[in-house]
């Protein structure tokens, strides 16, 4: 299935129906007094998260979601029906703006959130309402308003704990195909993950993360070279990111030189992922001249006060260390934010 993260829709909730003129007429009954009914209120458009969708790929083919028309009102004080809700199923982490004003309308973080991106007008009154002790005989209703139309910017974030940041062939992968059951095209060349891939990991008897491999990043990514910044939202809601490097093309003066390329492209996208925590992590130390470049790594990691992992992806060597340190780090962060939470009274 193509990955689609980013739609552009346009949205209209239904008008309301028209309210009646009308009036009373039965045997026996002189001069019935006014009994038009109102129209129902328009329907409105409401977006739903689905937990089964992984991409907007369905919203690519279809632009325009309307609701439906509230029914006109009718005599014998019959109010028109409502019109039917139109439900745009999303996927979960979904952020919906519009696209007008820059507004963020919704964040849906969980599956069965909804919101309502547009909404029905509503149903005008039927004369019965106009009726006073000197007009006993309105001849007036309202119209129906109509619903509001909006174009809206979705745009899809994937929910994950982690996420693997890092060059191109640094081996990201090969790190979540090793330690978990995600199945991402791996080459030796430039490139190879053209979208990100989510794994979910064990790290503890009933413990599990989600890890998220975003495609590499170069220098000059922020100007769009490369694959640019494009993925770099999925990595916006991780708790914890692995800066994966290639130990065996470590320079001799600036160990951590590429490692200072990824973060600068990080922060020129938005400061507060190269903010979040991360472990530096060496790979490919089955290979000899990687292996002897891990001191100089984890001493310049240390310097920076980083955690640091050397590992193999390809043979499993390290692997169970590098889920230690990532499950300490996601308990630190789930405990700090149930303390914000406990201290923000929520």
């Amino acid at each position: 299935m193509k990955f689609i993260d980013e739609v552009r829709i346009k949205v209209k909730g239904g008008s309301g129906g028209r309210g009646c003129v009308s009036f009373r007429r039965e045997k026996f009954v002189p001069r019935g007094g006014p009994n038009g009914g109102d129209g129902g209120d328009g329907g409105d458009v409401v977006a739903l998260a689905d937990g089964q969708l992984t991409t907007l790929l369905d919203l690519r083919y279809q632009k325009l979601y309307g609701a439906g028309r509230g029914e006109h009102g009718r005599g014998k004080d019959q109010y028109g029906k409502r019109g039917d809700d139109k439900v745009i199923a999303v996927p979960v982490g979904t952020v919906i703006r519009d696209s007008r004003t820059g507004d963020l309308l919704a964040d849906l973080e969980a599956a069965g959130d909804r919101v309502v991106v547009a909404r029905g007008g509503k149903g005008g009154k039927g004369n019965a309402h106009f009726a006073t002790s000197t007009n006993r005989s309105p001849r007036r209703a309202q119209p129906g308003l109509p619903g509001e139309e909006k174009e809206l910017d979705v745009e899809l974030r994937l929910l994950a704990d982690v996420g693997i940041v890092g060059l191109p062939n640094a081996g990201k992968s090969t790190l979540i195909a090793a330690i978990s059951a995600a199945r991402p095209k791996i080459a030796d060349y430039p490139f190879t993950t053209l979208v990100p891939n989510l794994g979910v990991v064990s790290y503890g008897e009933g413990k599990s993360f989600v890890v998220a491999d975003i495609p590499g990043l170069i220098a000059g990514a922020h100007r769009g070279e490369g694959l640019g910044h494009k993925f770099l939202k999925h990595v916006s809601r991780t708790s914890l990111l692995i800066h994966l490097l290639d130990a065996s093309t470590v320079g001799a003066e600036d160990p951590l030189a590429d490692w200072v390329v990824v973060n600068r492209e990080l922060e020129l996208f938005d400061p507060a992922l190269v903010a979040k925590p991360q472990i530096v992590v060496a790979n490919k130390i089955d290979l000899p001249e990687a292996r002897a470049n891990v001191p100089r790594l984890e001493r310049y990691a240390a310097r920076a006060c980083y955690a640091f992992c050397a590992i193999s992806a390809a043979t499993g060597e390290g692997l169970q260390e590098l889920r230690r340190l990532i499950g300490i780090h996601l308990e630190r962060a789930k405990a700090a934010k149930e303390e914000n939470r406990v201290a923000a009274g929520v």
